[in-house]
């Protein structure tokens, strides 16, 4: 039975990065698609507006906490997170395990030449890693029908999705039956740090929680959306007093 805590009304696993990933060696051995989602304080502040996206969330096979938000906002509760397990983290983990265990991967999602590039630097990285294809982020419902064609005709392990929340996440739930993976995962902008085009926030940032301070002091423009996370803190404490 998973062990979760529910946070505004979306549960999250208790999970450490290894028991992450011992989950993912478990969900490559079946035979349904299973859904990896990895919200952040973001993700949960629209989900508390968008009940189709906080529906999608509770029903994922492994719904990571991916932001030292959730994990303060765990403690409200009185059941607090283990850690926190970065998505690309568990991105790049997953692809060191479809490597090793020849599984193939797909990457939907990015600008123009993104999933590409990802695609290209993995090659040399692991040579002879499957991958089974890539479309970017940018189709309208024709192509749409195409790309999930070609996902069906190439049978891949596993999908990343990469069309930013919600949509990578309501695209995963609504094709799940459809696509015949294993594993698929939303993954955002880990895709453009796979392929080179950004970086993740240095070292000391992330040990001590505060990426979210580097992604500002490097794209100012973030501001507005920054302004989630105490919105999120707050509205986490308001629901955790009022149970």
């Amino acid at each position: 039975m998973r062990d979760t805590v529910e946070i505004v009304g979306i549960n999250i696993d208790k999970v450490t990065f290894e028991e992450a990933e011992d989950r993912l060696l478990d969900f490559l051995r079946q035979d349904e698609t299973k859904m990896i989602f990895t919200p952040n304080s973001e993700f949960l502040v629209d989900a508390v507006k968008d009940r189709d996206f906080s529906e999608i969330l509770n029903d994922g096979d492994l719904v990571i906490p991916d932001g030292i938000g959730l994990v303060i906002a765990s403690k409200f509760y009185g059941m607090p997170l283990k850690e926190k397990v970065a998505g690309c983290e568990l991105m790049t983990k997953l692809i060191e395990i479809a490597y090793s265990e020849k599984k193939s991967i797909y990457f939907l999602g990015g600008k123009e030449g993104v999933a590409e590039e990802a695609s290209q630097r993995l090659n040399d990285r692991y040579p002879g890693i499957k991958i089974a294809g890539f479309h970017n982020g940018y189709f309208d419902e024709e192509e749409e029908k195409n790309i999930i064609d070609d996902i069906i005709q190439k049978r891949p392990d596993i999908i990343f999705v990469a069309l930013g929340a919600p949509k990578q996440e309501k695209w995963i739930y609504n094709n799940r039956h459809r696509l015949g993976a294993k594993i698929a995962m939303g993954v955002g902008g880990s895709l453009d740090i796979l392929a080179g085009r950004s970086k993740r926030a240095p070292e000391f940032y992330q040990k001590t929680g505060l990426e979210w301070l580097y992604r500002l002091l490097k794209e100012p423009k973030r501001f507005f959306r920054m302004l989630k996370l105490p919105k999120f803190i707050a509205l986490a404490f308001y629901d955790a007093k009022t149970r």
